[in-house]
C-alpha cells in the first residue's frame, strides 16, 4: 500500500490502514517498516463491525475474534462508504489497477 500512496494522493485521496492491533504495536510496525501513512487501531472492532468488514467466523475467545476481513474501503469526506472490497479469503485481493481505477472513477464523478 505504501507504493500506492502517491498515486492516490494525486487523486486527492488520503491513504490509511486500520487493524485491531494495539496502537503501540502499530507505531512500532510503522517505524520498523518505514510506513508514512496513518496506521489506525480499532481494538474493539467497533468500526469494523459498523463498516460491515468484521470477520464473523471467529467466535469470542478465539485469538482471531474481532479481526477485520482483509480489504479496501473508500470513504468520502462526508464519511460515506463509496467502495468496499473485502473478502473472507485473505488470498483474494483486488489488483492495484482495479482499486485505483474504481477510486478514480468515484473521484472524477464528484
Amino acid at each position: 500500500m505504501k507504493d500506492w500512496q502517491d498515486d492516490f494522493e494525486a487523486l486527492g485521496v488520503n491513504v490509511a490502514a486500520m487493524t485491531y492491533d494495539k496502537a503501540s504495536a502499530l507505531a512500532e510496525f510503522g517505524e520498523d517498516s518505514d510506513v508514512v501513512y496513518p496506521l489506525l487501531s480499532d481494538g474493539s472492532s467497533e468500526f469494523f463491525k459498523a463498516l460491515g468488514v468484521r470477520n464473523e467466523q471467529y467466535p469470542e475467545g478465539h485469538p482471531g475474534h474481532g479481526v477485520a476481513l482483509p480489504g479496501i474501503l473508500f470513504i468520502d469526506p462526508a464519511g460515506v462508504v463509496r467502495m468496499k472490497r473485502a473478502h473472507e479469503d485473505y488470498r483474494i485481493r483486488p489488483s492495484f489497477d482495479e482499486v485505483h481505477g474504481a477510486v478514480r472513477s468515484l473521484v472524477e464523478v464528484d
